[in-house]
């Protein structure tokens, strides 16, 4: 019986174990395991003069010490991925200290585009750098891409999903031979916050930076540099939509307010139906009443015309003044 339960806790710490491991990203788990064969072989060391001693004593201590030590190093090793990480990119950096980096290849009208890891995450870098609104020469920091790289290894699935599509949309972008992408080594160690980072950057180099960032943008506004911003240039090549026009609109949903209902154009713009709670799942023909600017972008009101329609004709009938008969009014004379 006492076997039987040491088994079950046995098999449960393992389960426990194994279910930890798959929320780890393959760079950490490497680390466990070398720290895990260390620590072994340091346990098969320790372990020879501990089997000199006397039963019981060398039958189970050296397989306990050197479990011990496997798990103590395993958890040192994975203590201690972040100093690693830096140790081998500080490396790397006294490698290429002697190296030009690749903005100096650069000609001098050639123009440069920053890129934040904002930009990159957002997943539209690629269709507009494709469409050539953005010229020059695009250019990713190291310290940006090692952001982009911690963002893809976080335990949050929804953070780590928008980082490898982050990185994908790189990959896809350096194959491109129609566009030139360039990661630069420079990095200024006397500034910790990327956004300042870039901001130096692009002060020093004259270049432009692109970004989704609200609050970069507000900083770069602030120290004279240009900035790219993609959600302000998706509202500007929004279709223009005035007070009075008449459009289609798919109402999927209920609105905050009541009796509203909500829909939406092709490029994402809101669009507020007025007593649409009712008309959910169906396409109607809307007249735009008002345009509201807000700082996410705009949003539509609109009111269906066959309500507006109803509603007239309505009005129409109630300021109809009744005529009477004229032979009731008529009076006889005498």
């Amino acid at each position: 019986m006492v076997v039987l339960e040491i088994i079950l806790v046995v098999s449960l710490i393992v389960a426990i174990i194994a279910y930890r491991l798959t929320r780890l990203s393959v760079q950490k788990i490497i680390l466990i395991v070398i720290g895990a064969l260390f620590g072994s072989l340091i346990g098969a060391l320790v372990s020879t003069p501990l089997a000199a001693l006397s039963q019981p004593y060398s039958q189970y201590l050296p397989i306990a010490v050197t479990i011990v030590l496997a798990i103590s190093m395993a958890g040192v090793f994975f203590s201690k991925h972040e100093f690693l990480d830096n140790l081998i990119t500080k490396r790397n950096e006294g490698k290429t200290k002697n190296e030009k980096p690749k903005l100096t290849k650069l000609d001098k009208n050639e123009k440069r585009v920053l890129v934040d890891t904002s930009a990159i995450i957002d997943g539209r870098i690629s269709d507009i750098v494709a469409t050539g609104f953005i010229p020059g020469v695009l250019i990713v920091p190291r310290f940006v891409l090692a952001e982009l790289q911690n963002i893809a290894d976080s335990e949050d699935p929804l953070r780590r999903g928008r980082g490898r599509r982050g990185l994908e949309i790189l990959n896809e972008m350096r194959l491109n031979q129609a566009l030139r992408l360039d990661i630069i080594e420079e990095n200024p160690e006397s500034i910790r916050e990327v956004d300042h980072k870039l901001v130096y950057l692009a002060k020093k180099h004259k270049a432009n930076i692109l970004t989704t960032d609200y609050n970069l943008n507000r900083v770069a506004t602030i120290e004279g540099v240009k900035i790219l911003n993609i959600n302000e240039l998706a509202n500007a090549i929004r279709a223009v939509v005035l007070p009075g026009e008449v459009m289609k609109v798919q109402v999927v949903q209920a609105g905050k307010e009541k009796n509203q209902g909500v829909g939406y154009l092709a490029d994402g713009t809101m669009i507020v139906v007025d007593k649409g709670d009712r008309l959910i799942g169906k396409e109607v023909d809307c007249e735009v009443t008002r345009i509201f600017q807000t700082v996410a972008g705009k949003m539509i009101f609109a009111s269906p015309l066959a309500q507006k329609s109803s509603a007239k004709t309505g009005a129409k009938q109630k300021t109809t003044k009744y005529q009477p008969n004229k032979r009731q009014n008529s009076r006889k004379r005498y």
